[in-house]
């Protein structure tokens, strides 16, 4: 029976971590979509590239920061259970690796390269996992003070703090200290649209991080005997919820429509074991507004040129994510209980400032040293040719 279930579990958390790795090319779809044509092929290849330095980084040093657990055994040793170790490291390695995702669309069109896989291992390296410890691994003892002075610790089932939130607010200092693309904002005041260059592959990427996503809610279970249908449920409430308020408020145009399921999933992540239906459903509705509006005003008034709106789809809705869990999981709103909403505040308000201050420390450091930002002549010629040296479509055809 032992066997068996060793197997069962692996195989759950494995089918889990291949549908989050499937998710990777939601973010280069949802990102290829959005830039403009002559920056195409830096999304696809960046977002690769970041994945695998992601891999590394975690493998030597953040899985052992975050759990205390290294791969330094014999083969025989790492195949015990049936390799769950291994596949569990899989699974969490796929969360981490979001974080540079979410990164990538916030910086893209004007970021030098190789910076941005330097950024990319200290922050999967050393500060993800530094949080994620806190989190998940009862780390510094954080998750002991918070249930001992509010009767419940901090409860993130499946990131919208530790994974989402955490991403956005370190893409926000890295999106201030680069600038705006050049030509974005006018001396006079004017505003330069720069339009998706697909609006197909925008929505590619965006269902393609839809689906994953059930992966990404459900399997974060982790074990086939705590798995519940109820988080499906919820994902999908809050999915359907973000999606119709971002209809309605973003009037119809396809960037916020199909931005709205992807903010309704990131806020619902870390209460999605906790909540009503009822609960998701308007956590997710929230979520929409929230994208919605915080785009909207960052763009036009603030002018802080993220070009995905990463800040507010995962900085801002993950951290109400956060709150929200610590409200609609509450018994008395239809919940499971066990919650705190003080809880919940301190954990979502350490998230972001670790996450600000390792943006600001990584990103700060580098545009200091090295410099992040592409010279004016690549980022005018586009950072397929400029990084790449190719272009997502030829010009003309061979002419032999």
């Amino acid at each position: 029976m032992d066997v068996l279930k060793n197997s069962a579990d692996a195989l759950f958390i494995l089918l889990g971590a291949i549908m989050i790795l499937a998710m990777h090319a939601g973010f280069a779809f949802l990102e290829l979509g959005t830039v403009r044509r002559k920056n195409q092929v830096n999304a696809l290849v960046k977002i690769l590239l970041d994945f695998s330095v992601s891999t590394i980084a975690y493998f030597f040093i953040g899985y052992s920061i975050a759990y205390g657990v290294n791969f330094f055994s014999g083969a025989e040793v790492l195949a015990d259970k049936n390799g769950f170790d291994l596949v569990k490291f899989f699974f969490l390695l796929t969360f981490a690796a979001a974080i540079p995702a979410i990164i990538s669309g916030g910086i893209a069109e004007r970021a030098k390269f190789n910076p941005q896989m330097i950024a990319t291992a200290v922050l999967v390296g050393f500060f993800y996992p530094f949080f994620e410890g806190i989190a998940w691994n009862q780390a510094f003892g954080v998750q002991d003070w918070l249930k001992a002075t509010f009767s419940a610790e901090f409860h993130d089932f499946a990131g919208s703090v530790v994974v989402h939130a955490f991403g956005g607010w370190v893409a926000l200092p890295a999106v201030i200290l680069l600038g705006a693309r050049r030509g974005r904002y006018h001396k006079n005041g004017a505003v330069a649209s720069h339009p998706p260059s697909s609006i197909p592959f925008l929505a590619l990427g965006a269902w393609i991080l839809t689906v994953g996503w059930f992966g990404f809610n459900v399997m974060s279970a982790q074990t086939m005997d705590k798995m519940n249908g109820l988080v499906a449920m919820n994902s999908l409430m809050a999915m359907v919820g973000g999606t119709l308020v971002a209809w309605i408020l973003g009037k119809n145009d396809p960037g916020f429509v199909y931005n709205g399921p992807l903010a309704g999933l990131v806020a619902v992540c870390a209460g999605s074991d906790l909540m009503h239906p009822l609960g998701a459903l308007v956590t997710g509705g929230i979520a929409g507004a929230i994208f919605v509006w915080m785009f909207t005003l960052v763009q036009n008034k603030w002018k802080i040129d993220d070009v995905l709106g990463v800040w507010p789809l995962h900085g801002l809705c993950g951290a109400w994510g956060g709150i929200a869990a610590g409200i609609f999981g509450l018994k008395s709103l239809g919940g499971i209980g066990g919650v705190s909403f003080m809880s919940q505040l301190i954990g979502t308000a350490m998230g972001v400032v670790i996450a600000l201050i390792a943006g600001v420390v990584v990103y700060g450091t580098l545009k200091k040293t090295v410099g992040i930002r592409l010279d004016p002549e690549d980022e005018f010629m586009g950072a397929d040719l400029a990084i790449h040296k190719i272009s997502a479509t030829s010009d003309r055809d061979t002419s032999w």
